[in-house]
């Protein structure tokens, strides 16, 4: 093993990040991809000191600490795999709108390119009992003789992913989950030196800077195609995002002035299990979502009378229901997404001033007063830290 000093010598490239950054520059910027560097660290050690393919445990993954890009809706846990090996797991499947497996061979971060995606499962297609518990085996092949719930498990996957989302936040019951390989008896074993090493050079050495020089990249090529003020339409699949993954994203950079604002409006599908809209900032970090109003999806989202959601993204609290709060920042993203839906509306987005706004919503656009507001970030709030995000 090297000496310490040594393993944080690997983390001093990352600084460079910040020359490639999109948007302004400054001291602020330099903080956050600071912060955003110190984050991934966190991150990392769980993916690569927690568990292992021999004896998984579903860790937190992506979750509102570990601010890069994840939807302010969900809940995700990661389990190391080895594909050669058969898994079971039990859990409950709770009620929220969308729970499943992802399965995957390279996650973002721990290589480059990440993926690829193998194949998604969703909860709602296993047995279960009357109370939403079930049971499945994950191996290449059925095991003999077995009847119960069984999925495929590509011989090179590396991780099987939990997603959830929610939509009414903290009044919903989680998903609850355990994991164990069947065709591994051994007790787990202490780390070795020489595993210690090899995990600490590509954390420090790897993991850090690709995560991040991941995330800028996503901001900096949408603003390259064109997709400033505009949407577009996403498969993520530059990501590792299978084929057969029911969902559609939309996004785009923004980039306003602190005296406009952003009308954002979609016609929703006739068919929508689940939906949603998230501000991001520069670094593809979320912005403070627990309480800042930075989020907003099928359950929380006023629809107008004429079936539409309009929704308004600026600086300064506009006193409209469907506030997309950019906590503070002028230059970032907004990302959607169409779960199991019947079509993929692109949303349009108009450039206005805020003194201006009332002009460009119908008229019967309500106002949200001051206590009206902090109520709304209130329940926000406690339903946030109700869930269970790590």
């Amino acid at each position: 093993m090297m000496e310490w000093a040594d393993y944080v010598d690997l983390l001093k490239p990352a600084g460079a990040l910040i020359e490639g950054v999109p948007g302004p520059q400054g001291e602020q910027i330099r903080a956050d991809l600071y912060r955003q560097l110190a984050m991934n660290i966190a991150q990392g050690y769980f993916l690569y000191f927690q568990a292992s393919g021999d004896h998984p445990d579903f860790m937190p993954f992506e979750n509102s600490v570990f601010l890069a890009q994840p939807n302010p809706d969900a809940v995700y846990y990661y389990a190391p795999v080895d594909g050669r090996g058969t898994y079971r797991v039990v859990g409950e499947r709770g009620n929220a709108p969308v729970a499943g497996f992802a399965i995957g061979k390279v996650m973002i971060g721990m290589g480059d390119p990440p993926g690829p995606g193998f194949n998604n499962y969703d909860f709602d297609d296993l047995e279960m009992d009357a109370h939403g518990a079930f049971e499945v085996i994950f191996s290449a092949e059925r095991p003999d003789g077995h009847r119960g719930n069984w999925r495929y498990l590509n011989p090179e996957a590396r991780f099987i992913l939990v997603r959830q989302f929610s939509y009414d936040w903290g009044r919903e019951r989680d998903v609850r989950v355990a994991i164990e390989r069947l065709d591994e008896a051994a007790l787990k074993p202490r780390m070795t030196p020489a595993a210690v090493d090899r995990n600490l050079r590509d954390l420090f050495g790897g993991y850090v800077e690709r995560l991040a020089k991941l995330c800028h990249g996503c901001v900096r090529r949408t603003a390259e195609a064109g997709f400033v003020n505009q949407f577009r339409l996403s498969g993520f699949e530059d990501l590792g995002n299978s084929s057969d993954w029911p969902q559609a994203y939309f996004e785009t950079v923004y980039d306003l002035a602190e005296d406009e604002a952003l009308v954002l409006e979609t016609a929703l599908p006739e068919k929508h299990h689940y939906w949603n809209v998230q501000v991001i900032d520069a670094l593809w970090n979320q912005i403070e979502f627990v309480d800042r109003q930075a989020s907003l999806n099928g359950h929380q989202a006023r629809v107008d009378g004429d079936g539409r959601v309009r929704a308004v993204l600026s600086v300064r609290d506009p006193g409209v229901p469907n506030w997309l709060d950019t906590g503070g920042h002028l230059y970032g993203m907004l990302i959607g997404r169409w779960y199991k839906c019947s079509d993929h509306p692109v949303p349009t987005l108009k450039r206005v001033k805020l003194a201006e706004l009332r002009e460009h919503l119908p008229a019967d656009t309500p106002m949200i007063s001051a206590a009206e507001r902090t109520a709304a970030l209130r329940e926000r709030r406690i339903g946030a830290q109700l869930r269970r995000r790590w």
